[in-house]
């Protein structure tokens, strides 16, 4: 009996990590693709130069491959995430197709990035490391980690981001425009901020390490 409920005890642990297993993508087989396709816009290695085009290098693979599959429409059903450019882009790639990418600019470094403004990063450290009490705003650093390099298979690596694209986003959740978020939980943060909160905290992920 002993034996019995010791096993019982175990399986929400063993269940926990057979849902944890390794993703799968092969980043080798993703390189043609890249070149042909990925590469104007997020560069080569992920780190895209273009403000309003996210870096890709070093992101959690589950995240990119989510984002990627969301782009694309599916059994007569708009894709979650609309962005023309994207959709077109995944159109033609497959299940493993888009394993591949995911795996291989998770596997490149990310470069850092830099804040601009001394005002606006003071702002964006307290939200981030603290949240808004007031506004039930929780900090960002509870989900995404101290660093900005979020939590596998959860929630994204912020750290280095471009500012104009995180800034993006946050309005598009704030909008409602973007709800591919699991649980509604950025809309539900970024409906609480203001224009300048947003500005401060993306000002400050851009030059988070």
């Amino acid at each position: 009996m002993k034996r019995i409920m010791a096993l019982a005890a175990m399986l929400p642990a063993l269940a926990a990590a057979a849902a944890e297993l390794p993703f799968k993508g092969d980043a080798a087989k993703a390189q043609g693709i890249v070149n042909q396709v990925c590469v104007a816009c997020h560069a080569a290695d992920g780190n895209s130069q273009v403000a309003v085009n996210p870096k890709l290098a070093g992101q959690i693979p589950e995240y990119l491959y989510k984002q990627l599959t969301n782009f694309k429409a599916a059994a007569g059903k708009k894709a979650e995430r609309e962005n023309p450019v994207m959709a077109g882009m995944v159109a033609s790639l497959s299940t493993d197709d888009l394993r591949n990418l995911a795996a291989y600019f998770a596997d490149q470094t990310a470069k850092p990035g830099t804040a601009k403004s001394k005002d606006l990063v003071a702002l964006g450290q307290k939200i981030y490391r603290g949240g808004i009490a007031g506004k039930g705003v929780a900090a960002c650093a509870s989900c995404h980690g101290p660093n900005g390099a979020g939590m596998p298979a959860q929630y994204p690596r912020l750290s280095g981001q471009h500012a104009e694209y995180v800034e993006a986003q946050l309005k598009a959740f704030r909008s409602g425009e973007r709800a591919n978020d699991p649980n509604a939980s950025m809309r539900g943060v970024a409906g609480k901020l203001s224009d300048r909160e947003i500005q401060g905290v993306s000002d400050y992920i851009a030059g988070l390490r």
